[in-house]
């Protein structure tokens, strides 16, 4: 059943078992649901170390101190939320009708994950101003109507030039959902200013069949998106290659200048689907867990 979220509600029911996953540290000081390196004050009992001076007495074990005769302090791990931003490319490439729909359905997916888990979320799609900004579970439904309800992608500009004025100061885990289409110059200078933004930057690359295999045959009209420009074209197997290997040394070197700054890349294809994309691409790639 397919509702106004753009998510059916079994595949909504699959996703609270599920959390985004990293390695990076955790920062804040609100209550989360995941356990950062540091030493806190939660429930959950680490170690013990020797008390020095200037420690809480209150935090002295007596019971080991009647053993021992030693003073021993207890320490526990710290509750630390993950703050999680998703910048979702809305520039007029991404507007095919099942590219869009799918990216929407990957933001809906990640940002349900994040609030699930008492997590901060927050979104936005190449607007100067975050359009969501909410911690908690209590504010997933939002979160899930207000992308269902996004208008058509048609922002006329570069999502490369124009994607860092929509991001937050700081995060855990900063996700970029775009196709990746524009010229590799521009994602490069995009993409170097992103690890200042956080220690775990992860791109989605979305992707449809049609771009991988054209189904085109004899005369066609091609029209660029971003500029409106028209092209006469004559499809032959010549042309049809040469799309081939200039796709995938785009691709190839769109990859490069992610790994070269340390950015995390996936591509995943639209047309297999949002619950493979979920649970065998992202969370074979331990993206999520």
């Amino acid at each position: 059943m397919m509702n106004s979220f753009i998510l059916t509600e079994d595949f909504i029911s699959k996703l609270v078992r599920l959390s985004v996953a990293t390695s990076s540290k955790l920062r804040g000081q609100h209550k989360g649901s995941h356990r950062s390196h540091r030493f806190g004050s939660s429930l959950d009992f680490s170690d013990y170390r020797e008390y020095a001076m200037g420690d809480d007495v209150r935090q002295v074990d007596w019971n080991v101190y009647a053993r021992t005769e030693k003073y021993f302090i207890k320490r526990f791990l710290d509750e630390q939320e993950m703050r999680v931003h998703i910048l979702l490319d809305s520039s007029r490439s991404m507007g095919e009708e099942k590219k869009w729909l799918f990216a929407r359905q990957i933001a809906s997916a990640l940002g349900f994950m994040v609030l699930n888990r008492d997590d901060r979320l927050s979104f936005s799609a190449l607007e100067e101003e975050i359009i969501f900004r909410k911690k908690g579970a209590a504010y997933r439904k939002a979160f899930l109507q207000m992308v269902a309800n996004m208008p058509d992608a048609s922002f006329k500009g570069s999502f490369a030039r124009n994607g860092i004025k929509a991001l937050p100061k700081d995060c855990t885990v900063l996700f970029v959902v775009t196709d990746g289409l524009e010229p590799l110059g521009e994602w490069e200078h995009f993409f170097r200013k992103l690890p200042h933004f956080s220690g775990d930057v992860r791109c989605i690359q979305i992707v449809t069949e049609e771009e991988l295999h054209p189904p085109y045959t004899g005369d066609i009209r091609l029209i660029d998106v971003e500029s409106d420009e028209e092209l006469n074209v004559s499809m032959s197997n010549k042309v049809l290659e040469d799309y081939q290997k200039g796709r995938e040394q785009h691709e190839k070197a769109f990859h490069a200048i992610c790994s070269r700054f340390g950015i995390k890349t996936i591509q995943l294809v639209a047309d297999d689907g949002i619950e493979r994309a979920v649970f065998h691409h992202l969370l074979k790639n331990r993206w999520i867990q």
